[in-house]
This record gives C-alpha cells, structure tokens and sequence, in this order.
C-alpha cells in the first residue's frame, strides 16, 4: 500500500517543538506515559470482548512488552490490547483536538520548575507525544482488534508524518522509540540500560493491572532469556493500609490522577456483607483549572472483580464531590453494566450514598484534627462542596458541619457555623450574613454600617452559590439564616427599648416625603422607609425577606430563566445630611417638582453604592453635572 505523507497541525507542531527542545530534569515520564497508554488500550479491548462475544480478538494472555536493542539504540512499548483503525491513528495522533491542548501549551511555557512541567503532560493526555523527549524518530504499528488491516504512523517530530496501510500487523499497538545519541556524561537518561527500564516501572506502573514484560534480553549462553514480569500487578485498593506505602498510593494517584502533586487526603473503604465492594478515593491538594467547566470530566474509575469497566462513572459519587479521584472495585456488578443502567442500579446507589459519607466524614476528620489540612481542602473546594447544600438535602446537615466562612472578626480565618453561633451574644437570635463579588464590596457595602458600628458578626459568602444555598438552607440549629441586605433589621431594638418613642417622632417627621418619594419612584421601588440599618451613607437599597436578590436574577436570566424584575425597597437614612436637608426642603415648599431630581439621585447613589448600573446613565450624569454646576 503507498505511503501517505501528512503535515501536523499548528498546536501539534508547536508540541513537538517544545517536546524535542525540553529541557526537563527527569525524562522518564515518557516510558510512564506510554505504560499508561498501553494499560488503557488492554482496558477497554477486555471490556469490548466482554461486551461483543463476536468480536476476533485474541484476549487469552492480555500483557505490555518492553524490548530492547542496545545496537540499534531503539526501545518498544507493545501491547496487545484494542488497537487503532487507519482513521483513528490520523485523528489521534496526527492531529490535537482536544480544546485543553493549547491551555496545555500555555501552561508548559509559564511553567517556573521541571517538576511543574513534567506533570502537565499527563494531566493533559498529550503522552504519546513525550516521547519525542528522548527519541529522534517514533514509530508507531496497530491494528484494531477485529480488523484485518493494520497501519504505520511515523514521524521525526517535524512537522510531518507518514501514513500506511500494513496487512500483517499484529492485534494491538507498538511504539518503537528511535532514541536520541547515547550521552556519555549522563547515564542516567540511558533508557537501553535494562536497570533504568526496570526502575521507571516499578516506580510509576508498579500498581498497572496488566503483567509489564521485558523481553528480548541474552541469556549467559547468548540465548533469549524468558520474559521477566517487572509489575506487581497488586491492586493498591485490595491490600491493607499496613501493606502498602503512601509513596504507593501517591504513586497510584498521579496515575489516575492526571497530577504530578501529592494527593491531600487518600480513602481506603471495604464494604462487606450482602454486597460487597473496596474504594481507594483521593482528595487532591489543588482545584484543577476546569473544575467549573461544563465539560470536565468527573467520577471514579469502575472495575467489577477488578475488571476495569470504566472511567469517569460519574453515578459514584454526586457532582458536588466531582474533585474527588479513585477507584471503586465491585463484586456483584454486571460485566456488561452500561451508564445508562448505572443510574438505575440499586447497588450503585448504594455505594454512592457510603461513598458521599466516607468522603464527608473524612473532611469533617481534616477540620477538627488538622486545620491546615482543612484550610487548603476549604480553599480549593469548599465553592464546589457548597453546591451539595441545594441539591444533597439528605446530607445537607454534614455539609453545613464541615462548611466554613470568612466573618467580619478576623482577617482570613473562617469559621464553622457551629462557631458563630457559639459566639453570639445575648439578644441575637440570627445568623447574619451578607453576598457578593468579594470581600472587599461586602465589607464596604452600605448594608453593613450599623452591624460594623455595634460589632455585630457577620458571614462574608463570595461565591455565586451562596446567593442560592443560604435561601435553600434557611436556619441551622434553629437560628435563622438572615441577609444584612433583606428585610426589615433593627439592631438598635434588640439591645433595650431606649430610643423608641424617638423613633416615632422620627417616622412621623419623615412622612410625608417618604409618601412623595414613594411616588416619584413607583416604577423603580416599591417602598420607601428610613433605615435602622445605615449609620454613614444617605440611602440604600433592600429585598423584601422573601425576594430573590438582584444576582441570583442575574443568575437565573443567565441560565435561560425567565424571572420578573422585583422592585426594591429604597431605605433612607433619617441622620444624614443630605436626607435631612431633604426633608427640610419638601416641608418648606408647596412645588416639590424640582425636589424629583435630588431623589431621583438617591435612588441612583444607592444603586451604585452596591454595584450596580442607574438605569438610565446618560440621565444621571446630567443631573450630577447640573447638581455640581449650582454648587459652585
């Protein structure tokens, strides 16, 4: 069959060229990478036999060969597993089209450390292309299980790549790495030494569940020696805590993992009884880049009498623990499980239920035992953990026991809710807390004058689910959840009653222009009142307590929902200046036409003060400009 020569395409080219001209301190990832290729190409051809009793392939001694020749200064990675199509290998390894390849990119060249940068190649699934790091040539022969065809990838790493189809290609894919120069001064990136093979093996693909063979070494008398098996093939998860080292679990982590980091927590769980099943589940240190996206990809690796079934079986645990990696090995599964029938299958739902709760009470174990442990579980993910508040009510008690926030006393620390109502004083039957784009809006917004003027605590909650999580929730341990920013709040009341009768003299004074403004501004408000809240500013804006708020309207209009604008509550403070001069100005004149403009500024002051847009700014410049020219 003719040979067909193609060019890369331009993120793939750049790969190459910074694959070829790395300068990584430790190159032996690339044997680790391409193990791991070979250890899913035997997965998925077992699971497809399992599948498709009439499918040709030959599953009877499923394993990963490594050869090689000193002479000829080349090293194979082969593997008899699924194999890949004509197609396939073009699509594949030809082209990159994962969209995550140019963030790979980006990445690799900010990265400030060889360890740094060693780790992304996995994490983006770009192994294949490691090999370039040390050969100046890699070849590539395979053939789809079930085909009779196979083909030849080939390529020098620039900016070219050849194609052909071969008839007599074994089942499954070898890789033949065509190895750079030998470096006489650096033995240790020597990968035809045997004990260099040997020790990457064991170091990163010891827990493979697939044998790992070396062959093609002499005997003493010249001859072959037999294969020797360089992998434990022990599964990590079916083994004792005191039989395995936390190197190995790390080890086992990365592998699954996609992160060059050490894990922050490891999970071993053995379920026995009438259905039985073993769970090794990690908590890594760091959030991944895409752990909001709607295209990352969550859930734990499946393996039935540790038959690997799938990846990514996100029915395993709810999408709020999406961060959590692991592997799950059931007894009773059927072979043929498909992920439709995973949703509907009571076993699997049962392992996600005492699955959710090992992962809970180990958080909860990380909280009371080691708090710096905690504090960079909380940062990484406590935005995602909050999300099992709204849509986990079964659980909802044991998130709000490990959940913590930042308050308005101290600077960084957080607290559990358990703390804060601890700490509440005499008199203060609420839970108090404020939401916004970051702490420093929260804390300066006109909401919080009086809590901050009597040192009242607050929640300061910057992340989007907490505008939806605090109203799903409502109260823990029967104190009411309550926003500085909703609802009538009397702070002053609380205290004693001294100050009431002025209080009235005060609502009395104000209102008539309370009634005017209300007027004026029907279309933007539905309430006019004076505020108990506002020590320092003229005005702001409040939700009636059971309102949505201005961003969770935002939120759902994102979404696609359709929601009715809710007018607000404009709320005066009778102290200031400005109102009270206000006040004065409307009791003194019968034409209180010209007063619109001044409330009308109000309103817009107060719209502004929390963030937002007036509604007409054109209009609001013109009236500061006015404003401003009579002042001077």
């Amino acid at each position: 069959m003719p040979t067909e020569t193609f060019e890369f395409q331009v993120e793939a080219r750049q790969l190459l060229q910074l694959m070829i001209h790395s300068v990584y301190s430790n190159k032996d990832v690339f044997l680790r990478e391409l193990v791991s290729n070979a250890s899913d190409a035997l997965d998925k051809l077992r699971l497809a036999a399992l599948r498709d009793d009439t499918l040709d392939a030959d599953v009877s001694d499923l394993h990963i060969e490594l050869e090689i020749d000193r002479d000829a200064r080349t090293l194979t990675v082969r593997d008899n597993g699924i194999g890949m199509s004509y197609d396939e290998v073009g699509q594949l390894i030809g082209t990159i089209a994962n969209s995550g390849t140019a963030e790979f990119l980006r990445e690799l060249k900010e990265a400030q450390d060889a360890a740094g940068a060693e780790g992304l190649i996995g994490q983006f699934g770009v192994g294949f292309y490691s090999g370039f790091m040390v050969a100046d040539e890699v070849t590539l022969l395979t053939r789809r299980a079930g085909e009779p065809q196979g083909t030849r990838w080939s390529s020098r790493g620039e900016g070219t790549y050849t194609l052909e189809r071969v008839d007599d290609a074994p089942q499954g894919t070898s890789v033949v790495l065509h190895l750079k120069p030998a470096d006489p001064d650096n033995q240790l990136h020597d990968y035809t030494s045997v004990w260099k093979v040997k020790e990457i093996v064991k170091r990163y693909s010891d827990f493979i569940t697939w044998p790992v063979r070396l062959v093609g070494e002499k005997d003493g008398d010249g001859g072959a020696a037999e294969p020797e098996t360089l992998n434990s093939m022990k599964a990590l998860w079916a083994r004792s805590r005191e039989e395995v080292s936390e190197e190995e679990y790390h080890e086992l982590y990365k592998h699954i993992g996609h992160d060059w980091r050490e894990p922050l927590e490891t999970i071993q769980l053995q379920a026995e009884g009438t259905f039985e099943y073993q769970a090794l589940l990690f908590v890594p240190a760091h959030a991944p880049h895409d752990l909001f996206s709607q295209n990352f990809r969550h859930g734990l690796q499946l393996y039935v009498k540790r038959v690997f079934i799938m990846d990514d079986c996100e029915a395993l645990l709810p999408p709020y623990l999406r961060f959590v990696k692991g592997v799950v090995d059931a007894q009773d599964l059927s072979l043929n499980v498909s992920r439709e029938i995973l949703q509907q299958d009571r076993h699997i739902r049962m392992m996600q239920r005492r699955l959710t709760k090992k992962v809970l009470a180990s958080v909860k174990s990380m909280l009371t035992g080691d708090a710096e442990r905690y504090a960079t579980f909380w940062r990484e993910f406590g935005a995602v953990l909050k999300e099992g508040l709204v849509t986990d009510p079964d659980n909802r008690d044991a998130l709000l026991a490990v959940a913590s926030f930042a308050t308005t006393r101290g600077d960084g620390e957080t607290v559990t809710l358990k703390q804060y109502v601890e700490r509440m004083p005499d008199g203060q039957d609420d839970i108090y807390y404020i939401t916004g784009e970051s702490r420093e809006s929260v804390e300066s917004s006109p909401h919080m004058e009086a809590f901050r003027e009597r040192g009242v605590e607050v929640l300061l909650l910057t992340d989007p689910v907490d505008e939806v999580w605090t109203d799903a929730v409502g109260e823990f341990e029967g104190k009411r959840l309550r926003s500085v920013a909703k609802g009538e709040i009397d702070l002053a009341a609380r205290e004693d009653d001294r100050g009431e009768g002025e209080r009235e003299k005060q609502a009395e004074a104000y209102a008539g222009l309370l009634g005017w403004m209300r007027e004026r501004l029907a279309e933007d408000v539905k309430e006019v009142r004076l505020s108990t809240r506002l020590t320092v500013s003229p005005a702001c804006l409040v939700a009636d307590a059971n309102d949505l708020s201005p961003a969770l309207e935002s939120m759902y209009r994102a979404m696609g929902q359709e929601v009715p604008h809710a007018r607000r509550i404009l709320e005066l403070n009778p102290d200031h200046a400005l109102v009270k001069s206000l006040n004065e100005a409307y009791g003194e004149r019968e034409d209180h036409a010209e007063l619109t403009e001044t409330a009308e500024l109000l309103h817009s002051l107060a719209v502004l003060a929390e963030g937002g847009r007036p509604k007409d700014p054109a209009r609001f410049v013109q009236q500061m400009a006015n404003r401003l020219e009579r002042t001077l």
